[in-house]
């Protein structure tokens, strides 16, 4: 596997790639980063039902992780970790507890936000925020 977060975007400044691409080459981009990072991805996209999609499933360790990637090719944009709000976390928990239910067994997990900053001719950016959230939501 070629190593995409250490690669320049293969665009030009005059493209704009569409939305549904951004997000599949950021994905692509984090999956590549976790595993030069140690992690093992299990899964890309993995869904089950309308329990939610979760970008990437990882192991690290004896851990589970579950990733939510958001990229976005805007340096002005902000932080794209914003979008990951409480419908998202909710979903993202849905999704895990699917795969907790395929799985069997009980394991440690986590669930993960990968931010990827794309700029044509440029390498990705990288921001990792390990627990991001919790299975649980606390309360305000």
């Amino acid at each position: 596997m070629r190593l995409l977060h250490r690669w320049s975007c293969h665009w030009d400044s005059d493209a704009r790639p569409d939305t549904a691409y951004v997000g599949q080459y950021g994905e692509l981009v984090a999956a590549s980063w976790g595993r030069a990072h140690g992690m093992r991805v299990l899964r890309h996209n993995f869904r089950w039902g309308d329990a939610g999609e979760i970008d990437l499933v990882c192991r690290q360790g004896d851990t589970l992780v579950f990733c939510e990637v958001k990229t976005t090719t805007s340096p002005d944009s902000g932080a794209p970790a914003r979008a990951v709000n409480r419908f998202k976390r909710q979903k993202q928990r849905s999704g895990a507890l699917r795969w907790l239910q395929l799985l069997g067994k009980e394991v440690p997990i986590r669930f993960d936000i990968i931010e990827v900053w794309l700029a044509a001719g440029q390498k990705p950016r990288i921001r990792h925020t390990p627990g991001a959230f919790s299975l649980r939501e606390r309360a305000h």
